[in-house]
């Protein structure tokens, strides 16, 4: 008889998520419900310089907004974040709000913890990061939790508005790395589907294929449960159906909301302590040192890691065929074809990654703590080469 109990689902310190509101309608009360005298926002450049929608909120929020910031860049670069950080100091900041893509949204997770311990240069994240021994342990440190809340509006599907897990990028090794802690979840999230027709169709479709993927790597993993596989089973269906119809028609804000529902279920075995694998591992190394996008990342490792794992978790991928409508045919050829319908990028050399970089990228995953989760056991370079191999072309 199979074993009936599991781990416990762990849970955030997320209180409320508003679905289909206005983003500057869902702001206020959330503004005055905490009664935020000094809000910080932290948003998309693109936003703040192309459209309405940031000063919509400004002028919603009124005198309780002290500084607005547009300077992240993609894959937070450490020397943004303690920009950003320098601003929300100066004005005494008492609520941090990020409206836009998964970049702005880890940098707003980060911002809480920067003022709490006075982070003025870059040396100073070394104490707070996760990182992998020399034995091979994931290392988690611990600290006290940040003092100022956070509010995530997210423009992407990326999904890390629910997730108390931030990434940033060291300039230094050209590497992205993790900050942790349950409280560095936002306190609220604003899933707005009219705020995200601005978002480029490459960076939503692929970002919805990065949350895809989160539900691919809960399916084929040995360490999921009962709950996790249910959320990620409902999140595979719903954003396999929704994302072709936003692609197909950018203006149906009903799928571009049920691909924002796809999102929050793909992540909740994420955050019920679900760990990924070899295509996020690889998609970090990806992003950070050769600077892919996040959301192709998983378009071009989420079959090949599929594919590589085929032989031991093949019972467990039959379940991704079944929600795929297959259940006969691999999950990586199904994935592939998916993908591909969506006019995404499927191979490392269509996101101008080349074999004279496998090296770095197979040495420097292996200092990601999602490889060692990985439901093929990965023991060196030597297997994440395999993997490279697989998505060249």
């Amino acid at each position: 008889m199979a074993a009936l109990s599991s781990p416990p689902v762990q849970l955030t310190s997320t209180q409320r998520v508003h679905t289909g509101s206005r983003v500057a309608d869902a702001l206020l009360s959330e503004v005055l419900l905490v009664d935020a005298r000094k809000v910080f926002l932290l948003v998309s450049k693109t936003l703040n310089t192309t459209t309405d929608e940031i000063s919509q909120i400004i002028d919603a929020l009124g005198d309780r907004v002290a500084a607005v910031y547009d300077g992240i860049q993609p894959h937070v670069p450490r020397s943004c974040v303690l920009k950003a950080a320098a601003v929300a100091r100066l004005v005494d900041t008492d609520l941090v709000v990020t409206v836009g893509g998964g970049s702005v949204t880890d940098a707003g997770k980060l911002i809480p913890l920067a003022l709490k311990y006075n982070w003025l240069e870059h040396d100073d994240f070394e104490p707070y990061r996760v990182y992998v021994n020399d034995a091979g342990d994931t290392v988690v440190p611990t600290f006290d939790a940040p003092d100022v809340p956070l509010i995530c509006c997210p423009t992407t599907l990326s999904g890390g508005e629910f997730y108390y897990l931030a990434g940033a990028t060291d300039e230094k090794v050209a590497h992205k790395q993790g900050y942790a802690h349950v409280d560095m979840a936002p306190v609220s999230i604003v899933l707005d589907p009219q705020l995200t027709r601005h978002t480029p169709k490459w960076l939503w479709t692929s970002t919805g294929v990065r949350s895809v993927d989160h539900a691919l790597e809960t399916l084929g993993s040995f360490q999921s449960n009962g709950f996790s596989d249910a959320m990620a089973d409902a999140a595979l269906r719903h954003l396999c159906e929704a994302l072709p119809i936003v692609h197909a028609d950018p203006d149906d804000y009903a799928g571009r909301l049920r691909c924002q529902i796809g999102v929050w279920l793909s992540m909740s075995p994420i955050v019920a302590g679900v760990p990924m694998g070899a295509s996020h591992a690889i998609g970090h190394i990806l992003g950070g040192t050769c600077d892919v996008p996040h959301g192709y990342c998983s378009c071009v490792m989420a079959p090949a890691v599929l594919d590589f794992n085929w032989e031991f978790n093949e019972e467990r991928q039959r379940r991704i065929s079944e929600c795929l409508g297959d259940q006969n045919e691999r999950a990586s050829v199904l994935v592939d074809k998916f993908i591909r319908g969506l006019d995404m990028p499927r191979s490392l050399a269509e996101v101008g990654v080349g074999p004279d970089q496998f090296d770095v990228i197979a040495k420097t995953t292996m200092m990601d703590f999602w490889v060692r989760t990985n439901p093929r056991p990965i023991d060196g370079p030597a297997d994440v080469r395999k993997i490279l191999e697989l998505a060249l072309s």
